[in-house]
C-alpha cells in the first residue's frame, strides 16, 4: 500500500442536458469541434456537481489516490463505510469518470482515482445550438 500520489486535475463543465444533447449531435455531424481545453466530464447543474463531489466523496477519492487499496474490502476497512454503500458510491463516481473500478483477482474490484482535484467551469462555452438543433432535442 503506497501513500504517494500525483495531483491529477480534472476539468468539469456545467451545461444543461438539452445543450449537452445538442452539442453531442453537432459533434457527431461535424458541425462543432470541441476545443482541446474543454471539459470531458459534464454535469447538468451546480447542484448535481455538489451531490457527486460532496465532501465525503472527495475524501473517498483522496483516500483511494493516497492509499491505493487493492479491493473494496480494503477500502471499506480504511474508511469505515459498508462495502455495499461504497460499491454504490463508486459506481456513481465511475459513471462520471472520476474513478475507475479495475478487475482484480477473482471477483475483486480495485478502485483507482482518476482525479484528485477538480476545475469546475460554468457559463457560456461558445457552443451555440441552432433553433433547429434545439427543436430536435
Amino acid at each position: 500500500m503506497s501513500t504517494s500520489t500525483k495531483r491529477k486535475v480534472m476539468r468539469i463543465g456545467i451545461m444543461s442536458l438539452e445543450q449537452q444533447r445538442a452539442r453531442t449531435i453537432a459533434i457527431a455531424r461535424g458541425e462543432y469541434k470541441p476545443k482541446k481545453d474543454e471539459p470531458k466530464v459534464w454535469f447538468p447543474s451546480m447542484a448535481s456537481v455538489s451531490q457527486v463531489l460532496s465532501d465525503e466523496n472527495q475524501n473517498l477519492i483522496l483516500t483511494i489516490a493516497h492509499h491505493h487499496p487493492e479491493s473494496l474490502n480494503e477500502l471499506a476497512e480504511m474508511t469505515g463505510r459498508a462495502k455495499s454503500n461504497l460499491s454504490r458510491t463508486l459506481k456513481k463516481l465511475e459513471a462520471y469518470g472520476l474513478v475507475q473500478l479495475k478487475d482484480g483477482k477473482g471477483n475483486t474490484k480495485i478502485p483507482e482515482a482518476l482525479a484528485t482535484a477538480f476545475d469546475i467551469k460554468a457559463g457560456d462555452w461558445g457552443f451555440k445550438q441552432t433553433q433547429q438543433q434545439a427543436q430536435a432535442c
